[in-house]
Formats: C-alpha cells, structure tokens, sequence
C-alpha cells in the first residue's frame, strides 16, 4: 500500500483553502469528505438563511466570495464551493466518513466507512457543525413540547404562533431572536448576562478578540469562539426584535425543565411551545483521539503560541477551523499556514531520512 504526503479530512472552507495550497506546494494529498456534496456545512443551514443575513463568507484563495444577496446560503455557498473544487481540481473523495486515525510505525492510518489511506501528514479541516453541544438540565427529559439545537433550526415561519425559549448567549441566538420576535413569542435565558458591542468592530479589534482565543489554544485548553470575545451588535435586520424589547427581557438561565415549561430557583415559571438551544459546537475530533492530542487540560496545544496550526504533541498533525482559526476569516488563512506546516513536516522527514520510500498515490482499499 503506498503512502500520500498528506490527507485532508474535511472539504469545507478550511479544507478547500488547505487543498488549493497544498496542490500549489506540489504536495500530493487527497480531500475526505463526509458529505455527498460540495459545500461544507452550509449545505445543511436553513433554508431562511440568506447571503444578506450570513456574518459573511471570506474569499477563498484564488476566487472572489459570494456577493450578498437575498438568495439561500445553503445554495449559493455550496454551489460556490463545488465550482471552486472544479475550477482548481482539487482532489476530493466523498462521501467518506473517517472513523479514526492511527499510528503505525510513523505512519498515519486513516480508517474509513470507503476504505483505509496511508500518510505521512494530515490536516483536520472537520469543523464543528456536526458536534452540536446540548446541555442537561434536570427535567429537560419530561418536556412535552420540542426541543431544536441550532442545527435542526427549520425556519422561523415554522415558530409562528408558539410560545418560544431562546437559550444561548452567542450570535445565533440573537439572530433568532431577531428572526422570530416579530412574528410570535419569544423569551431569552443565558448563563451570563450578554455583553454587547457599541464601538465599531475595527480590524485591531478583530486581531485582540482573535489573541483571548489564541492564549486558550496555547495553554492547551479548550478553544472558545471567536464571537464568544468580540461580544455581540445587532445588525439592521434585528432591530425590530430590539424595539420589541426581545433583547431587554433576557433572565438568567432556569434551574429546571417541567413538562410544560421551565422554573427558575426563586418559584418563577414560564410556559413554553419550544426550547430552542443556540448553545454552540465543539470541535469535531473524535477520530482523532487514537493519537492522544489532547493535553491535561483538555484542549490541544498548537504551536506558535496557540497562533499556529500545527499539534505540538505530533507536528504531522495540522488542525485547521480549530480555535482562532473557526471562522470564515480565519480558516481560510489556517490552509496556508497548514500546508506550509506539512511542507516543513515533509522536508524535515526527509532530512531524517524517515520518509517512506513508497510513491505517493491514493491509497484506498474498499
């Protein structure tokens, strides 16, 4: 079984701006995606979404973004996507899920519901749409109405007419808000009080909030979002949330889920049509854990004091939209730093004389 240079796990954004500089470095790679079809995780997004209404699309290298307009992001970004994959043959395989990733002898095994791949390098472009985090709290199990996290999220035409929680303090519950305080009930829960954004979101703004996130990475800890430091501003379209006071009325999280509502610890209790939880991902990195990435304090460490792409414990590891580089912005630069992470780790394997002397071809076996 020959060996790649390098594997790409993910064809989102951050996995295609991987590709298109791994194949401009003339390293031989393929993409593994789990989709059937191009476009990330925008593909599964609500049909409501729209390019106006997106946080915003960051070009990928070598192409122009989506214009903004009242068209569907889950159309537009992934048909934008799958022309970006033919207009630079970009090598991607799908669908395939990857299971895990494991050492053997120095060389990195990459087991798949379509097969095994052999490399010396990888970089993990999974993001984090398909590890959404739901938290318990006691009774949640005995609601009768319907519990949605933001990824089963059908459209606020779908709310209409029903009493709706909103929980989460993050840019998608205030979308929400946004979308369906004008057209039925909303009430909005969050740990702690939302701290919102008045001043302009400068470019030197953008490079501090993106440094909390990077101290994070760099201690080894858990990564936070990026939006969970610039704070939150309301965009034109959520102004009429805002006048109906959706956003004044925020309380503080309950303490338990009854059958038909939700009760905080001072007796207070609101009935409730829906609970709605904008309460965020994690990474999406369990195929990961044969390679013991993960450092006492949960998180990985990446190197350049967190600014990096490249696992400290194993530098044949990039990780790419993972921490500062979650975002649209900041995973499109992450494929540059990525690739030239494995142009390093190749040369240096090479000097060391522990590159495998297989030629580098796709290396699946169904």
């Amino acid at each position: 079984m020959s060996i790649l240079e390098s594997i790409v796990i993910g064809a989102g954004q951050a996995g295609l701006s991987s590709s298109y500089h791994l194949r401009r470095l003339g390293i031989d790679h393929v993409v593994l995606d789990a989709n059937e079809h191009a476009g990330g995780a925008w593909q599964h997004r609500w049909d409501a979404l729209t390019m106006i209404d997106v946080h915003g699309v960051a070009e990928l290298p070598g192409a122009q973004a989506p214009p903004r307009s009242s068209a569907q992001a889950n159309r537009v970004v992934p048909a934008s996507f799958e022309e970006y994959e033919r207009l630079h043959d970009l090598p991607v395989v799908r669908p395939v899920t990857v299971r895990e990733v494991v050492d053997d002898h120095g060389t990195l095994v990459v087991r798949s519901d379509a097969g095994v791949w052999r490399t010396r390098t990888l970089v993990n472009a999974t993001g984090t749409w398909t590890k959404p985090f739901l938290p318990h709290y006691p009774g949640m199990e005995t609601f009768v109405g319907e519990q949605l996290h933001t990824v089963d999220y059908p459209g606020p035409e779908y709310f209409r007419g029903k009493r709706v929680l909103v929980v989460g303090g993050g840019a998608s519950a205030v979308q929400f808000l946004g979308a369906l305080a004008p057209i039925t009930d909303t009430l909005w829960v969050t740990r702690r009080p939302p701290v919102w954004r008045t001043d302009e979101f400068t470019p030197d703004a953008g490079a501090a909030a993106v440094a909390l996130v990077e101290q994070r990475v760099a201690q080894g800890l858990p990564p936070q979002s990026v939006v969970s430091v610039t704070g939150l501003m309301l965009r034109p379209q959520e102004r009429e949330a805002e006048r109906l006071g959706a956003y004044a009325a925020r309380r503080p999280m309950f303490e338990h889920i009854e059958p038909d509502g939700v009760r905080w610890s001072d007796g207070a209790f609101e009935p409730v049509d829906v609970i709605l939880w904008a309460t965020g991902f994690r990474p999406a990195i369990a195929h990961l854990a044969p390679l013991h990435l993960r450092g006492p304090a949960g998180g990985i460490q990446l190197d350049r004091h967190g600014r990096g792409t490249t696992a400290v414990v194993d530098p044949r590891i990039q990780l790419v939209g993972y921490g500062p580089s979650a975002s649209t912005i900041g995973a499109n630069r992450a494929g540059r730093t990525a690739a030239r992470g494995v142009q390093r780790q190749l040369a240096s394997d090479t000097e060391s004389g522990t590159a495998s002397a297989a030629a580098p071809s796709c290396a699946v076996v169904h």
